[in-house]
């Protein structure tokens, strides 16, 4: 099951798991596989404290998830500073989506935040965000992996770790994004079928892998997009895949910081629950449907914004979603991919690693004894 990724990485299994708990990375890292923490929600400032934890915890490497969209409203502004770009796009946000963001929270009981708990609208949405994040990211060794979730990143990024000597990648949901990130020099693809939560196509991902994987040739690609169990890891593997990415999985864990109400969300939800939706972050992004998806659906109410303007909006509402998850559970951003209806119980991470190996053992037994 070691690949050549896995060798470049210094990994016993290609198991990559997606996560924005430090915790659960760290579980995966030491069980053998790769966690990669993703840093759209953290100031450089705070990242920098979560890959300091990771360099204590971790005892081998980790990965980095970065989001640096190929195109969104105010691209190509590279002489303002994250606090300047943030006010100048601030000034494209219409008050009356504001407005109709706030009465969506308000109208379901959510508390404001308390004023000492203020936030930045733009966290890493952008190449002048992410620009210091890469900084604190090549200031720790073992952050070996880089990976971008939205589109072929620019130039100057690629050189910069690559020639620090880690590598770089990034998703794709069709043939010619992944044949973007090749022109461009990347280490790898992650390739999501539309299953998958967050940010994804329309193709599902028995379709759109084989198609990658003979688009790109020698080129790693990771498989993303409703892995659940090792059954699914075996037929990504048996197609061509390097590796498998994962993601919904890590968000019921014993080490996941998501809160009580919102894990159970998770729980009881089954596939047919998520949906497609740009009211978040301004792109198609699958998530849990509720009344906040539902609201910015109707035809009576705003339109979703590019990215990273409805972020802008959305973010308070992320962040109250966080503080008061109770309160929230019906207007939450509760980004996970169709595979939620197989994720029935909390496990530790160690476990589901060992899950995931056992379960892919035994597919390939199944398939080995039909060979006779």
């Amino acid at each position: 099951m070691r690949t050549e990724i896995c060798e470049r990485l210094g990994i016993e299994f290609p198991i990559f798991a997606f996560t924005h708990c430090r915790d659960v990375a760290a579980a995966v890292s030491n069980a053998g596989g790769l966690g990669v923490l993703g840093a759209v929600g953290f100031t450089a400032e705070q990242l920098e404290v979560e890959l300091a934890w990771l360099d204590e915890h971790v005892n081998g490497v980790y990965g980095v998830d970065l989001v640096i969209p190929s195109k969104y409203e105010g691209q190509g502004i590279d002489d303002l500073t994250p606090e300047q770009l943030e006010a100048k796009l601030g000034e494209l946000v219409p008050q009356g989506h504001r407005d109709f963001a706030e009465k969506i929270l308000t109208d379901h009981g959510v508390p404001r935040l308390p004023e000492e708990e203020h936030h930045n609208q733009l966290l890493g949405w952008t190449a002048t965000t992410v620009a210091p994040q890469i900084e604190v990211i090549l200031k720790h060794p073992k952050a070996k992996l880089v990976a971008n979730a939205l589109g072929t990143p620019p130039a100057d990024v690629i050189e910069q770790i690559q020639g620090s000597g880690r590598l770089i990648g990034a998703l794709c949901g069709s043939v010619k994004h992944a044949l973007n990130h090749k022109a461009a020099g990347l280490d790898f693809v992650v390739c999501q079928g539309t299953e998958g939560g967050g940010h994804c196509g329309e193709i599902s991902s028995m379709v759109l892998w084989p198609q990658v994987i003979d688009a790109i040739g020698d080129m790693p690609m990771l498989a993303a997009g409703g892995i659940g169990d090792g059954r699914q890891v075996a037929a990504a593997m048996a197609m061509g895949a390097a590796g498998a990415w994962t993601g919904s999985l890590w968000l019921t864990v014993e080490e996941a910081n998501v809160p009580p109400a919102q894990m159970q969300t998770y729980i009881d939800a089954s596939s047919h629950d998520t949906v497609r939706s740009r009211s978040w972050t301004g792109k198609p992004c699958r998530m849990l449907r509720n009344d906040w998806t539902d609201a910015w659906e109707s035809t009576e109410t705003p339109d979703p914004l590019p990215m990273p303007l409805q972020m802008m909006v959305a973010l308070d509402g992320v962040k109250r979603g966080h503080r008061y998850p109770e309160a929230a559970k019906d207007v939450n951003f509760n980004p996970v991919g169709q595979v939620v209806g197989m994720m029935t119980k909390v496990e530790r991470s160690a476990d589901v690693v060992a899950r995931l190996i056992t379960e892919y053992v035994e597919a390939c037994d199944r398939l080995n004894k039909l060979n006779g």
